[in-house]
């Protein structure tokens, strides 16, 4: 991505097997020095889900470096729609009904961030004193709200309300979501798989953030989804803007 720096990006990433998961089908990407990150949950059962997230994150690692946003952006979409293909037909090789992954993908680049998904994999924005959920989930839960305008109590009583509705993988055709962010000096942004966000509430993931280090805060995140029960894998990966330091070298006029 070409355009000029404003922001320097720093990140840490994790990904754990958890406490009740035999094998981790999660996947994560985490590439500051190209603004690119990405976390893909794997879904498929035995291997499969492993394949899928592996598959997605490899391609994404694959696209080229150095292109003006909206051109990457543009890439990555057309990425994500040829490994959709590829597991399909995949699924169809193996005689296996799917072979899927969600994903959660942020780009940057001068003050600008592009969050694109399809899943219950999330993207949290920490600015200030707040946490922002940029992501929504595609799963019959939000469905239900919006579509039947049911409120959160009976939508999640209903029966397969945690039922994703997009994945790749999952169908022929894949509908990604997109939102663009303006970014400020010390936001910090979360990537995670819903191993994270189904253990851990809002308000102890803003406490993980808030601190600001992202080492810190990745290794707090793993520790309370763990503690929370550890029944899926759990992903994350967080992510710092800061606004570059001015040159403040004065010369002397008098040399």
């Amino acid at each position: 991505m070409g355009e000029a720096l404003q922001l320097r990006w720093t990140s840490a990433a994790r990904s754990e097997t958890g406490l009740v998961r035999s094998n981790n089908e999660d996947a994560v990407l985490d590439r500051p020095a190209r603004r690119l990150w990405a976390v893909a949950d794997g879904m498929g059962g035995h291997a499969y889900g492993e394949i899928a997230s592996g598959m997605t994150v490899d391609a994404l690692d694959a696209l080229p470096a150095d292109q003006p946003l909206q051109q990457a952006v543009a890439a990555a979409r057309a990425c994500l729609l040829g490994v959709n293909g590829a597991l399909v037909a995949e699924a169809a090789a193996r005689n296996v009904p799917v072979i899927g992954t969600t994903l959660v993908l942020l780009l940057a680049s001068g003050r600008t961030g592009v969050c694109v998904w399809a899943g219950d994999s999330r993207i949290y924005l920490c600015r200030g004193g707040s946490l922002h959920q940029l992501t929504r989930d595609h799963n019959q839960f939000e469905e239900l709200q919006i579509r039947n305008h049911l409120s959160p109590a009976d939508a999640s009583a209903y029966p397969g309300a945690t039922m994703i509705t997009r994945a790749l993988g999952a169908a022929a055709t894949l509908e990604l979501d997109e939102v663009q962010v303006q970014v400020s000096d010390g936001d910090v942004f979360l990537l995670c798989s819903d191993g994270l966000s189904n253990a851990v509430g809002a308000d102890d993931i803003f406490g993980a953030l808030a601190g600001g280090d992202c080492d810190r805060a990745a290794d707090a995140l793993i520790r309370l989804a763990l503690a929370g029960g550890g029944r899926d894998n759990i992903s994350v990966i967080v992510v710092r803007a800061d606004d570059v330091e001015p040159d403040q070298t004065i010369l002397n006029p008098s040399l």
